[in-house]
């Protein structure tokens, strides 16, 4: 049957229906990060008065009744009357699409929030909103329900001597699966957004728990870099560059650090916008520090005539570096929409313009550090080469076949040979294992069982991670290579999924995959492909009429004996102890399973975390430990 297609069918979207409509198109998603993109889209616009040098301090409140409070003491929205929408500015930024004081440089030399887009999309989204703005002597307040319909006009309320802009709302609850902000997130990005604007006091308070805290930095992005890398043995103290493009106003700031450790962390900024993907500033960066590194090796006979120049690879490892550039709006580009890298070209020129010279100077002012630096290399390209080695035997291994026994009765392979379908399930022991062969779906799971803990890959080097055959066969599994040889588009399963205990000695095995798949792998968490299975902690048997029910946490469980007050509870102590059929409803069939997915959301983030619970230092862990970590006793 053919459905009709005429003028009747084309619609028109008014004001902000689009957004309520498709949210997706404008905040990515209406999960936990769209949620959290409401405060950012608010918070950016404070941090461009920041950047603008007309605030100097931001206060970010996470209210009881899960809203949300954002205000800055800058020049505050213009509060006359718009001629083009005749309502009022304050009126015409919060309700109209395409709004706002950045299209031209006028008002912002150089800004991070979104072009006129963001202050609306947060009201079309909201369940109701309050704007409140301090301008040319006046307080005027603004009011908004059900998705940024005018309840309110800007209207006067007040005089006063200064300026700002509050914002308060609430997000609506038809929109986003949950409205309760983690101020954990919202804490962390406070924190990385001090530490790019050196003296601007932000404060965070959390109604709920009654947290405030104040970040403030003296030291900008240097201080940054020690956060990153509390608890590691550095080679150097922080270095700091800084520098201003004449040609076009581009500023350049680089903070950098080696320590002992194997780990890259490289961060990056344009206009206070973390570039995930990096870009052109970051490209040039790299570039220019290899080739100073390089230059100063020759000049000083650390390389001999014989050697090949380093590779990037080898004098970035144990780099800790933060790069942020400040750009003129005219010229700012990046490649898409989500603003993840950066695209204009000019600043690739500023960067290397900027750090070549310094760094080349630094090197030269710094020779110990200098020299640590340079045998690192040296010990990174041995190892590089090594690595590289021991790669090629394990391929000879595959070739000759011995890498199929490597897995022969380890690895339960999947029927189908489609990649993007087949799962991989990392299994704690063999008796789990065995379970977990019965509960598959044959055709698309395959099963591996891990026979104790992985090693620590934290504390070792790639040629020890090639010598353990724990490694070596998830390695064969995935079928991807490892490290600088990884290539995602060789992998042979849709979905890595960790499935352990519910218990300490699960979660460590989870913890060590992880460590292995973030240093070793790292594509693999890029590209949404690890996750982590939750088997239920719980069996709720209803005595009289033999229902089972399954809780995941003790709320649910305490909800479950409310609706069944005559019930049987099993409480499972590991998978081994559960049926195949209960572990495939549970845990394995994929219409009623729970995954999370793993994900790298904070790259400065994620390298402290990981540094902290697997690296060397007892001390800093035990602190992190004490800090977060809530030890009760739970009656039997």
């Amino acid at each position: 049957m053919t459905r009709g297609y005429a003028d009747e069918n084309i619609k028109v979207l008014e004001g902000l229906e689009p957004v309520r409509k498709r949210p997706g198109m404008y905040i990515g998603s209406t999960d936990t990060n769209g949620l959290h993109h409401l405060i950012w889209e608010i918070f950016d616009n404070c941090v461009d008065e920041v950047i603008s040098g007309n605030a100097d301090t931001i206060k970010v409140t996470l209210c009881k009744d899960n809203s949300v409070i954002i205000e800055d003491n800058g020049r505050g929205i213009p509060i006359g009357m718009n001629k083009t929408t005749g309502l009022s500015t304050v009126d015409t930024v919060f309700t109209v699409l395409h709004a706002g004081g950045k299209f031209d440089d006028s008002a912002y030399k150089t800004a991070g929030g979104l072009h006129g887009v963001g202050a609306s999309v947060v009201n079309a989204l909201s369940e109701w909103m309050e704007v409140i703005v301090k301008h040319a002597g006046k307080i005027v307040e603004s009011k908004y329900k059900n998705g940024g319909n005018i309840s309110q006009p800007t209207k006067i309320i007040g005089t006063t001597n200064r300026t700002g802009t509050i914002v308060h709302f609430k997000a609506d609850s038809s929109i986003f699966r949950s409205i309760v902000f983690n101020p954990s997130i919202v804490k962390e990005r406070i924190r990385e957004t001090a530490y790019l604007y050196k003296n601007v006091k932000i404060i965070f308070t959390n109604e709920a728990d009654g947290d405030n805290v104040t970040f403030v930095s003296e030291n900008g992005i240097s201080e940054y870099v020690d956060f990153i890398n509390d608890g590691k043995t550095a080679l150097n103290k922080t270095a700091y560059f800084e520098g201003k493009s004449i040609t076009d106003g581009i500023e350049v700031e680089v903070a950098l650090q080696y320590a002992t450790s194997s780990a890259e962390v490289i961060v990056s900024f344009a206009n206070s916008v973390k570039t995930k993907e990096g870009g052109s500033h970051e490209t040039a960066f790299k570039s220019a520090l290899t080739e100073a590194i390089n230059e100063y090796a020759r000049k000083w006979k650390l390389l001999k005539d014989k050697d090949k120049n380093f590779e990037g690879d080898d004098v970035r490892e144990g780099l800790t570096a933060i790069i942020s550039v400040r750009i003129p709006e005219k010229i700012i580009s990046y490649e898409g929409q989500t603003k993840n890298k950066l695209f204009t070209q000019e600043a690739h020129t500023a960067v290397k313009r900027v750090f070549a010279p310094k760094f080349t100077y630094w090197l030269e002012e710094n020779k110990k550090a200098a020299e640590k630096i340079i045998d690192k290399a040296i010990n990174s390209r041995d190892a590089r080469i090594a690595a590289k080695r021991a790669r090629e035997d394990v391929k000879k291994l595959k070739n000759a076949g011995k890498g199929a026994m490597i897995l022969s009765g380890k690895l339960t392979p999947a029927q189908t040979k489609n990649a993007e379908e087949n799962e991989l399930f990392l299994v704690e022991g063999d008796s789990a294992g065995g379970t977990a062969k019965l509960a598959r779906d044959k055709r698309h799971q395959a099963i591996l069982p891990l026979r104790g803990k992985v090693m620590n890959v934290e504390k070792a080097k790639l040629r020890d991670l090639l010598a353990n055959e724990e490694i070596c066969t998830i390695i064969s599994c995935l079928g991807a290579g490892i490290s600088a040889d990884f290539k995602i588009e060789d992998l042979k399963y849709g979905k890595v999924i960790i499935m352990t205990d519910a218990d300490t000695d699960g979660a460590h095995i989870q913890v060590l995959l992880l460590t292995f798949f973030y240093r070793f792998m790292k594509p693999l968490i890029e590209h949404n492909k690890v996750f982590i299975a939750l088997p239920p902690l719980y069996r709720i048997t209803n005595k009289n009429t033999k229902a089972i029910s399954y809780a995941w946490e003790d709320q649910s469980l305490a909800d479950e004996k409310k609706k069944n007050p005559n019930h049987e509870i099993q409480r499972y102590k590991g998978l081994g102890e559960m049926s195949a059929e209960q572990l495939r409803e549970t845990t394995m069939n994929q219409q009623t399973r729970q995954l999370i997915k793993v994900s790298i959301e904070d790259a400065a983030l994620a390298e402290r975390r990981v540094n902290v619970l697997m690296g060397d230092n007892a001390s800093i862990r035990k602190e992190w430990i004490d800090n977060n970590v809530n030890f009760t006793l739970e009656d039997e």
